[in-house]
């Protein structure tokens, strides 16, 4: 079976639209995980029960399920709580931005308790409550820890944003999976979907290496 070019370049423009709106969805779901997950991340640490309860059980029920079923419960079931229809990139930034901030909880989690004890112990017996200390001390530490599984964490949301196609909306897949349906053309586009992808996340492999050369830099 011969490889179609034209249809792959014909196609090209189409795809690069889907791929843009895909880097869209997860910049904004990855930025609002960060939110999130700093905030459930710390308060799964926090001495207070209160707020280690409900942290804990965010992170593990969404960890716990399939981000498909998160998308469905957010696009068909919320839409019958409310009464009102729920705008299909709403729901997909919504789903993604949920489920990435249980992960990025975790990711936060393990770099707050790497850092050494005694910086708490050192911030507390300067007179700082325990949230002043987590904000001034150990945070900032521990973020330079967590650039690599964050960048891990941006990679998977890149490409489990793919399931946001089974509510119609038009990212890279999904525009992929319209191209077919006119064409035929399967092998070609989901190819070049791949390769797209592919581009995608070395990218952002190398700008994750180059920010963990630059702290380390930084650090000396």
């Amino acid at each position: 079976m011969d490889f179609d070019f034209s249809l792959v370049m014909s196609s090209l423009p189409l795809l690069l639209q889907g791929a843009l709106v895909t880097l869209k969805i997860t910049a904004l779901s990855v930025g609002l995980g960060l939110i999130f997950g700093l905030l459930a991340g710390v308060a799964s640490l926090t001495p207070y029960w209160w707020v280690r309860i409900p942290a804990r059980c965010y992170v593990d029920f969404i960890r716990g399920t399939p981000l498909l079923i998160q998308i469905f419960l957010i696009y068909f079931a919320l839409p019958v709580i409310l009464n009102t229809r729920v705008d299909p990139f709403v729901a997909a930034v919504s789903a993604c931005s949920i489920n990435s901030g249980a992960y990025v909880a975790e990711i936060f989690r393990a770099g707050i308790q790497s850092v050494d004890r005694g910086q708490t112990e050192a911030g507390r017996s300067l007179g700082l409550t325990w949230f002043q200390t987590m904000r001034e001390i150990v945070i900032p530490q521990a973020f330079k820890r967590i650039i690599p599984p964050l960048g891990n964490e941006f990679i998977a949301m890149l490409k489990d944003s793919s399931l946001v196609s089974v509510i119609g909306f038009e990212e890279l897949t999904r525009s992929g999976q319209l191209i077919i349906a006119q064409t035929y053309g399967s092998f070609e586009i989901w190819t070049s979907v791949a390769i797209i992808y592919l581009a995608m996340t070395l990218t952002i492999s190398q700008f994750v290496a180059f920010l963990e050369r630059k702290f380390r830099t930084d650090e000396r």
